[in-house]
């Protein structure tokens, strides 16, 4: 039988491979998954041109996923070193990559991503229609700015960050409402920048059934964009926020309309007090449609260290309801990231997302730490490295400071609660000081 997207398929009783392949990594029986998708409140994002993804599901009964950002700048254009950042991400575990490049040869750079990366591909029009057409902001047309969509359809992306919830509207009330930090979203502040000066409406709103009809034509999830994300943890909650979300949530009915697949993105920097709030809010005014997140950072003050203000909020996010985070490295707020920065962000994001799904009891998330809390006991010290979340490190650590007993380690030695209380169990002697 056709379809025309997984939504459709799913609200039609089709069993796609995409949903089998998903079901079996979720230990979900697949009439429950099909339930949840025909809802929204799963996706599986797959265009039917990227032949080579390892399909994932993305809802926040599922396990929470973790997106890289990546991609070229006018500052660093070296498509070979995003290339090994992309191939340490999937190696790493990474469900999905953005290109977010801003420079350079951005189709080859996607088109190479969409035929021979596994992990789910997602883009931001927006940047590169800027690149493309090589002209001024306000010179780009309504038409120029669809066409851009089109494209990257075409090249195959599983999902697209398209910014239509700030709108004329919403664009006014974010000027009647002062913020300490304006808007920090790249694709909001240039549309909202476009706007200002045609005075025309925000094409990706105005002409919304069109990007829907692309949508459904190549199965592209659409990641609503959250223009108005606040920038600091003064602008969290605010007006402009939460008046973008109510029209992104409108949005989302009508894409469901047509069986497109959404998700919708959100915060930003936000106090840990208001995520819980912000992602009831957010479940309620889109209907359960999978939350998309960029932190929470839950301060504004660790520029360098902004990988662990972030995991500390997504722990949070996922907790209560996000589905979706995406990293970010220590190089956040300073520059683009480099190789190592990239598997720092991703470590942090991963942890967060794995201690989210444990609070949340999704299916086997705690098996993971039962069989390191085993490895533990038995000092099994082979066993802990295999099961850690970066063995790397855990090797280099244990070996740059060698313990005088194998079966310890430089911190306790003898002193080792675990050994010690292993043999008094067993009813041995311990003795500790001369041993």
């Amino acid at each position: 039988m056709e379809y025309t997207t997984q939504m459709d398929a799913a609200r039609r009783g089709i069993v796609t491979k995409e949903m089998e392949i998903v079901a079996k990594k979720e230990q979900m029986e697949l009439s429950e998954l099909m339930k949840l998708m025909a809802e929204g409140k799963i996706i599986i994002p797959a265009n039917k041109l990227h032949t080579c993804i390892e399909p994932n599901g993305i809802g926040s009964m599922l396990k929470t996923k973790i997106n890289v950002n990546l991609g070229t700048s006018r500052d660093c254009v070296d498509l070979n070193k995003e290339l090994e950042k992309v191939n340490d991400a999937v190696k790493m575990g990474a469900e999905a990559i953005m290109d977010l490049s801003s420079f350079g040869k951005t189709q080859e750079f996607r088109r190479k991503l969409t035929h021979e990366c596994p992990a789910i591909i997602g883009t931001v029009p927006i940047y590169d229609a800027v690149v493309y057409y090589h002209k001024p902001l306000k010179e780009i047309t309504t038409e120029e700015w669809l066409d851009i969509v089109r494209m990257h359809a075409e090249d195959g992306v599983d999902f697209m960050t398209i910014h239509c919830g700030i709108n004329k509207n919403t664009a006014g009330r974010f000027k009647e409402n002062k913020r300490l930090t304006n808007i920090v979203s790249r694709g909001g502040s240039i549309i909202f920048a476009w706007m200002e000066m045609t005075g025309k409406e925000n094409p990706y709103f105005e002409h919304f059934d069109e990007i829907l009809d692309i949508c459904q034509k190549y199965d592209i999830t659409l990641s609503l964009g959250d223009a108005c994300r606040p920038g600091c943890i003064a602008d969290a909650s605010d007006i402009s926020q939460i008046e973008e979300l109510i029209t992104l949530g409108e949005l989302t009915r009508r894409a469901w309309e047509k069986n497109v697949q959404v998700m919708i993105e959100g915060p930003g920097h936000m106090p840990l007090d208001q995520i819980e709030a912000n992602m009831r809010i957010q479940k309620t005014i889109c209907k359960g449609a999978p939350f998309y997140v960029l932190g929470p950072l839950v301060t504004d003050i660790a520029p360098g260290y902004d990988h662990i203000t972030a995991a500390i909020g997504g722990a949070i996010a996922a907790t209560y309801g996000a589905a979706f985070l995406c990293y970010v490295t220590p190089a956040e707020h300073l520059r683009l990231p480099d190789v190592d920065d990239v598997k720092e962000g991703i470590i942090a994001s991963k942890i967060a997302a794995h201690a989210a799904d444990i609070a949340k009891g999704v299916k086997g998330a705690a098996d993971w730490d039962y069989a390191m809390s085993t490895a533990r006991k038995k000092l099994d010290w082979e066993a802990m490295f295999d099961l850690a979340i970066d063995p790397e490190k855990a090797r280099r650590y244990r070996a740059s400071a060698k313990p005088e007993k194998e079966d310890t380690c430089s911190m306790c030695g003898n002193f080792c609660a675990v050994k010690n209380m292993n043999r008094i169990l067993d009813g041995e002697i311990v003795s500790i000081y001369d041993e």
